[in-house]
């Protein structure tokens, strides 16, 4: 019944879906260059949730550099990261998978949530994270243009959504979030949404995730990544009973090259509700 009344709900918000974005080409990964910037490893008992729409690692500089993005994950030093845009074995990443060749580089564990099937692969969302996960699915989500979906990895102590929602029509933004949310009302555990909502806040996605969502990450722009002038990725903790969120830290990296958006995360901890 569950999945009888997701599948409904994406039917209602969505069509037949188009195409994943522009097809940008490989090209052999350039010199990586100083980052700039490090942030050191959180303290013990602290969470670093790191949520990055990496375009595939296709930078600014149109150079496709999967080292460069690594390099990005590791100045940050997170312990779950949340990807969107991500290829595998698409024509045109020339069959690479991109997740697996950043869980190489970064040495930690992944899992990936496809989308759509593109150019002989898929294209979607993935998860990357120091702790082994326990289990994880993904289902579809709205998407007239280009089907989305939710990616959802199991750990230890919480559950971690990521995802990347439709950018032209607002109907399946709203449609995303109620999908969203029924998925998460049966989690016996916290869970923490991040990803790339392409909304903006005070707009009607944002006051729809408000309703059972905190957010943990703030306001500053994070698009485009040369000239940020929106701010459309955010991290959320889900509204429970029997935990709080004790943010520490929340911070937009100043990396305006690898990628067309800023990497965002934030240092937090679960606390039981006593």
């Amino acid at each position: 019944m569950k999945n009888f009344i997701i599948s409904l709900l994406v039917f209602l918000f969505c069509s037949i879906p188009g195409f994943a974005g522009q097809n940008y080409g490989f090209q052999d990964p350039q010199p990586s260059f100083d980052r700039g910037y490090y942030y050191e490893k959180p303290d013990e008992g602290v969470i670093r949730i790191l949520t990055y729409n990496i375009r595939n690692c296709i930078g600014m500089d149109g150079q496709t550099d999967f080292e460069r993005v690594a390099e990005v994950i590791k100045a940050i030093n997170p312990h779950y990261v949340a990807l969107q845009e991500v290829d595998s074995a698409t024509r045109r990443m020339e069959g690479a998978d991109v997740l697996g060749v950043l869980a190489d580089l970064t040495g930690m564990y992944h899992r990936y949530g496809p989308a759509i099937d593109f150019q002989g692969g898929q294209y979607g969302n993935g998860i990357l994270s120091k702790e082994e996960p326990v289990n994880y699915s993904y289902i579809p989500l709205p998407g007239r243009q280009e089907r989305r979906s939710l990616l959802m990895v199991e750990f230890e102590d919480f559950i971690l959504y990521g995802t990347h929602l439709n950018n032209r029509y607002a109907g399946d933004r709203h449609g995303s979030v109620m999908i969203i949310d029924y998925e998460a009302q049966e989690s016996e555990k916290p869970v923490i949404l991040a990803g790339d909502i392409n909304d903006t806040p005070g707009t009607r996605t944002l006051e729809l995730l408000s309703e059972n969502w905190i957010q943990l990450s703030g306001n500053e722009y994070t698009f485009r990544s040369d000239r940020p002038s929106r701010c459309i990725d955010y991290i959320f903790g889900l509204r429970t009973e029997g935990y709080r969120y004790k943010v520490l830290q929340r911070v937009v990296v100043n990396e305006p090259v690898a990628s067309d958006h800023l990497p965002v995360f934030v240092d937090i901890v679960l606390e039981k509700n006593k």
